[in-house]
């Protein structure tokens, strides 16, 4: 070999030390002008190091895996955000076909749970056990302690049930789907499991429909409010016989099922000129409501802001960034306006008369003294009368009262040309 080819390869191989170096530190940072040198001022650090589980990276002295020495867009001289230092370690947390995912590990926010340091706790989590959940689970913490019945699941961990980072398998962050991970405690096949569900086989269904799995009031950890024919125990009034090749099958589908109990509802509903249309089709009822059990009055899915807000997004939305807030939507009384089933009247209006619903709540007559009535013509189209919606928005605007204009003149000249300036 030739010496200028030994010069050249000699000159490749140091090229490539130098760039791995590099890549192993990028700051070039000279013996010992890390770890020990960083926690001679960050003495808060080194007294976390005295706890039993510290991070690998700090233990190990390589403060710059995650900070910049010099300078950097981020607090705390981080690299980049909290989320993205993390993942570049832990990468593999949440699979790509993730059903759920917790809502800190998607944002990023990772410190809400773990320690970035050290932490008195496994895994560097900054509470043990069911403590760190129930920290911001605060409502659920409250259920638990006023129980009179408890799930021993949830005694011991909620990572019984739950992945606390996502679950490729299930929805609620489950480990396995809700029928075979109730399974794994609870013996379908034996007798007594049989004989308490009416003779029907619930193996694999969805406890849920009709247990708390976090624990109730009531014994079996049953939901709050039960479906009447399953409080009777005669599940045969919506299902076929226990005895049936497929008897869970339900006996009529939508609507049909519902009329043989609820006649009269339903009659009410289909004599009206508008019916909502979640019960025109094939799930109709059960579009909303629970056929089996529920924490919610009416065996409502859920309470009414997020059950109607599954459909009207639009609307929940628009009342979040509204300046003002419209109480009945704020509360999730929607039906204090709209009629849930049908109506006679256009959006389902519980009244026909605008004026008249605001007026249920709003004394209208003395709240101006700007004209307002069906003998008011609207002058931005002839055929409309001046009512409430006028001038406002039922569901939220970015002004105040929730006003479709800017009160202070744009509202106003919508009409009133001849003052525009």
């Amino acid at each position: 070999m030739s010496t200028r080819l030994q010069v050249a390869l000699l000159i490749v191989i140091a090229a490539a030390f130098a760039t791995a170096a590099a890549a192993e530190d990028p700051f070039r940072l000279k013996p010992g002008a890390k770890g020990k040198l960083c926690l001679e001022c960050h003495l808060t650090v080194q007294e976390e190091m005295e706890m039993p589980f510290v991070h690998t990276p700090v233990a190990a002295g390589e403060c710059s895996d995650c900070h910049n020495p010099h300078a950097s867009s981020h607090g705390q001289l981080l690299a980049t955000d909290i989320g993205g230092i993390c993942m570049t370690c832990h990468e593999d947390l949440v699979a790509e076909d993730t059903v759920s995912a917790h809502q800190a590990v998607v944002e990023g926010n990772c410190v809400t749970c773990h320690s970035p340091h050290a932490s008195a706790n496994e895994n560097g989590l900054a509470e043990a056990g069911n403590a760190l959940c129930l920290s911001c689970h605060e409502d659920l913490a409250a259920k638990l302690a006023s129980n009179r019945f408890d799930h021993s699941p949830v005694e011991d961990s909620c990572l019984s049930c739950h992945d606390p980072h996502g679950s490729s398998k299930a929805e609620f962050l489950l480990t396995k789907e809700m029928g075979e991970l109730c399974g794994d405690c609870h013996d379908t096949g034996q007798a007594s499991f049989v004989d308490r569900h009416m003779g029907y086989s619930v193996a694999g269904s969805r406890c849920s429909s009709c247990h708390d799995p976090h624990g109730s009031d009531t014994s079996g950890i049953m939901l709050a409010q039960v479906h009447k024919p399953l409080t009777n125990k005669m599940c045969n009034q919506c299902h076929l016989d226990p005895t049936a090749p497929n008897a869970l099958e339900l006996k009529a589908k939508g609507m049909d099922l519902c009329r043989t109990c609820h006649m009269e509802v339903i009659n009410e509903t289909m004599s009206r000129d508008r019916i909502h249309w979640p019960l025109a089709d094939e799930a109709a009822c059960l579009n909303c409501h629970s056929p089996h059990a529920s924490d919610e009055g009416a065996l409502l899915l859920a309470s009414t802001k997020p059950l109607c807000g599954s459909c009207h997004p639009d609307t929940i939305a628009r009342q979040e960034a509204s300046l003002s807030k419209h109480a009945p939507i704020d509360e999730g009384n929607c039906s204090a306006c709209h009629a849930p089933h049908a109506s006679d009247n256009t959006f389902l209006m519980q009244t026909a008369d605008v004026n008249d619903a605001c007026g249920s709540c709003h004394d209208w007559e003395g709240h101006s003294t700007h004209p307002i009535g069906t003998e008011v013509v609207d002058q931005r189209n002839m055929n409309l009368s001046v009512d409430c919606l006028s001038c406002h928005r039922s569901h939220g605007s970015p002004y105040k009262a929730f006003s479709n204009y800017d009160p202070s003149g744009d509202l106003c000249v919508e009409c009133h040309q001849q003052i525009y300036r």
